[in-house]
């Protein structure tokens, strides 16, 4: 009697899902439910990027995972981790030269800490254009903020993983490529792929964008969505099909992790994570996972 072989995928759960709990008891609950890794948001809560001492708890993080057999990527999606006032400001696109240098030295930062946590990969994203800014400026600012980060990554051995970021200037599968051809597809340059995002504005369905995504795959985030609509859902919440979804992920040949990415659910964050690795878990996921 023959039986299908194991799933490739590896699981994690992001931490900016997880912001009411301390990051050992995050890491603990992740590996008490089966997960393969954790997202892990560099923020003021879990592994402050900005205060003292970062090798020194960055080493203890590292520890921690090895004793839980967990690994990880780095994110920064952080809302306020450089101005308590902005909202993922000051970005890659900003009109002050002072505040692009803020978050290229912080990604700077997470490729090094991804580096000590031998993290598989780095997130980042282009930031919204400010208003008055036109598109040739937008794109030539997040060229040249991202160069150093992409030096970085390289020296650090660590893939760089840019996000198409609805209402962002990088919004699309198709923008990623406009990046990656503008600056001539530097190898430390690679895709984080957000499954919800392609169900919410590619014009391909989830899976044929992972078909399509799959040589620059280097990171992915999962979760459901509506088409139109950028709001992050549990499973079974929206439209998203999983399991050809999942098929083309395991056909990808993408190794790294696959990140349930609920950034506005802490308050049930526990219970989340449960149901979600349940749901990815299951032979033939369908409809929403029992509560």
């Amino acid at each position: 009697m023959s039986t299908a072989p194991p799933s490739p995928l590896r699981f994690g759960y992001g931490t900016n899902g997880l912001t009411d709990l301390r990051l050992d008891d995050a890491l603990g609950l992740l590996a008490d439910l089966g997960y393969d890794g954790v997202g892990l948001t560099l923020d003021h809560m879990h592994l402050d990027p900005l205060a003292p001492d970062l090798p020194a708890r960055t080493a203890r993080v590292a520890r921690r995972l090895g004793e839980l057999g967990l690994t990880a990527t780095v994110e920064t999606g952080a809302r306020y981790v450089l101005d308590p006032r902005r909202k993922h400001g000051p970005s890659l696109l900003d009109p002050d030269p002072d505040g692009r240098a803020a978050r290229t030295a912080l990604l700077v930062t997470a490729v090094r800490t991804a580096a000590d946590l031998g993290a598989h990969a780095v997130h980042c994203f282009s930031g919204i254009t400010p208003p008055g800014t036109d598109p040739g400026t937008a794109w030539k600012r997040l060229e040249e903020a991202l160069w150093p980060v992409v030096d970085a990554a390289a020296a650090a051995g660590v893939p760089l993983a840019v996000e198409p970021e609805p209402g962002h200037l990088l919004a699309t599968l198709d923008d990623f490529h406009h990046l990656r051809t503008v600056m001539g597809n530097p190898t430390p340059l690679g895709l984080t792929l957000d499954i919800g995002h392609c169900q919410c504005l590619e014009p391909a369905s989830p899976a044929d964008c992972v078909r399509a995504a799959a040589p620059w795959l280097r990171h992915v985030q999962i979760e459901d969505m509506r088409r139109g609509v950028h709001e992050h859902l549990p499973f079974g919440d929206g439209e998203i099909d999983f399991p050809p979804v999942l098929d083309a992920l395991a056909e990808s040949g993408y190794r790294g992790l696959t990140v349930v990415e609920l950034p506005r659910h802490s308050h049930a964050g526990p219970e989340l994570a449960r149901r979600s690795i349940e749901f990815l878990r299951a032979p033939a996921p369908k409809g929403a996972p029992d509560a």
